[in-house]
């Protein structure tokens, strides 16, 4: 069908947040019938917010918004929901103690003669949905027992589910495997063809190019432009979004890797349900080397960070931290020579109503003596206040206030946080389970310099991601999980994205 001309426009959109924070500066921008509209642009550009304020979640300011060519304001999103329009928000936003499928069909429960839910036929039309994503869920599993991937594709099930007509995406993909992104792709695409209007947010340039037909791009708050994703490159979004050129190349540089400053032997993990999620995992990362998990989600990347970390504990094996066996070890303990950021920031990584100050502390208070006063019964409050200030100058976190509560910042700006706590914890070893996940382009440039600076000083990292560039960027070597297995273990430089995604997917390399 034709696209109709501003289906969706939003006019001299301005919000303050209290004292000051100018987070939309009158911006404007149209939104086509049919059409993927991808915004970008740094952590705190306003991309989040301008949705939030569309959607019902936020009040504005000033300006006005029309649908369909009639003013609206809508008080809360069940009134946005009710219109055809639908939000995928960047956090989880589900009930953990709901199953799958309670939580996808919640508010459009399908009933029976007499009103009741048709449990039988909300699980049949659940699991109908998640065979077409291949998104491979279990409907009867419960919300907190699954990875944050899983929840994430709940989320995105719960509105295809709803067919709404406008389709707003919060960086969907930045927890998908690499395998299931064309998946949803290919259906967005189909959506767009039936007259569905999508809005993609993403800090996946590659993605947004591919995907989108225009692209607006945010900068503090700021509209910078509105383009055709066909008339431009990623190297020129990039350059809009953070005022700046940004470098797509690996600055890794070859080093001598130094002694084994982590190792794990045999070690195993059976579950509850007596499956064996790790089997006989032999690893080993040395002083000055960065090793990554490759793997399609579920198999057994997250046993193995919840095993390292002492959150489960194995069913048998070892595992080893500077000649130091921690396999029993109490987690504080644990946290003296281990470096952690979890692929969960809100769960995980921060108390989200706590100050930035407190979470910017977390185990520091607890293991650096600077932190404590008077015998170790007081906090070192100026101490803490200055230690803050050096993630944020350090990070450029963005940010009204360290004492504002966590929650306050964008998706983006928490994970700054986390990682220069963690990074600035010295360990000799640090794990990194998605460290730059929702992190814009100039963002995860700086992280990635970091990290790599890290490596040169010879701590060594092991680090899990979905991201197959990011692998390949930073690196030395890759090992591949398959069904809790480690099936292959390559230097970076001697094999290529095919061979890692046949073992992610197979086990096994690519026939000669």
């Amino acid at each position: 069908m034709a696209a109709i001309e501003e289906l969706i426009s939003l006019n001299n959109i301005v919000k303050v947040y209290p004292p000051n924070v100018l987070a939309l500066d009158d911006v404007s921008i149209s939104f086509r019938e049919g059409e993927i509209h991808a915004l970008v642009g740094e952590n705190g550009a306003g991309k989040s917010t301008l949705m939030k304020v569309l959607y019902g979640l936020v009040p504005f300011n000033q300006g006005n918004i029309f649908y369909r060519g009639r003013r609206v304001r809508f008080q809360e999103p069940g009134e946005a929901i009710a219109a055809g329009i639908g939000m995928v928000h960047q956090e989880i936003l589900l009930i953990p103690e709901f199953t799958v499928w309670e939580n996808i069909v919640l508010g459009s429960e399908p009933v029976d003669q007499w009103g009741r839910l048709d449990e039988e036929r909300a699980r049949q039309l659940v699991g109908e949905k998640i065979q077409e994503f291949q998104f491979h869920l279990n409907p009867s599993a419960r919300v907190e027992d699954i990875s944050v991937a899983a929840r994430q594709k709940v989320e995105i099930l719960k509105l295809l589910y709803r067919r709404v007509s406008v389709l707003i995406l919060d960086e969907p993909t930045a927890v998908l495997t690499p395998q299931e992104i064309p998946l949803l792709f290919a259906e967005l695409s189909r959506l767009r063809a039936s007259g569905h209007t999508i809005i993609f947010i993403s800090h996946r340039l590659e993605e947004v190019l591919a995907l989108s037909d225009r692209i607006t791009v945010l900068r503090k708050g700021k509209k910078v432009a509105t383009v055709e994703a066909g008339e431009t490159t990623r190297q020129e979004l990039a350059r809009l979004m953070v005022g700046r050129d940004v470098l797509f190349l690996s600055r890794r540089k070859p080093q001598t890797p130094g002694k084994v400053v982590f190792k794990t032997e045999n070690l195993n993990f059976v579950n509850n349900q007596s499956r064996h999620q790790l089997h006989n995992i032999q690893l080993k990362v040395h002083a000055g080397e960065i090793v990554a998990v490759a793997g399609v989600e579920g198999n057994g990347q997250f046993e193995l960070v919840n095993a390292i970390m002492g959150l489960n504990q194995p069913t048998s094996g070892k595992i080893f931290v500077d000649t130091t066996d921690i396999t029993q070890t109490e987690i504080l303990e644990r946290r003296r020579l281990i470096s952690f950021v979890p692929q969960d920031r809100g769960k995980m990584g921060a108390s989200l109503s706590a100050m930035v100050m407190e979470n910017a502390m977390m185990t520091h208070h607890r293991l650096n003596p600077r932190f404590i006063l008077w015998k170790g019964l007081l906090l070192n409050f100026n101490y803490a206040q200055i230690f803050t200030d050096q993630i944020v100058d350090r990070f450029k976190v963005i940010l009204s206030s360290k004492f504002s509560p966590f929650r306050s910042l964008s998706g983006g700006n928490q994970q700054k946080v986390i990682l220069g706590r963690e990074l600035l914890l010295d360990n000799p070893f640090l794990l990194l389970d998605q460290p730059t996940r929702g992190l814009d382009v100039g963002s995860i440039e700086y992280v990635h310099e970091q990290i790599l600076r890290i490596r040169q000083e010879g701590k060594a990292i092991l680090m899990i991601s979905a991201d197959l560039e990011e692998i390949f960027l930073l690196a030395d070597r890759i090992v591949v999980l398959y069904r809790g297995e480690l099936v292959a273990d390559l230097p970076s430089d001697k094999t290529n994205v095919e061979e890692i995604g046949r073992y992610m997917l197979t086990g096994k390399a690519i026939p000669e």
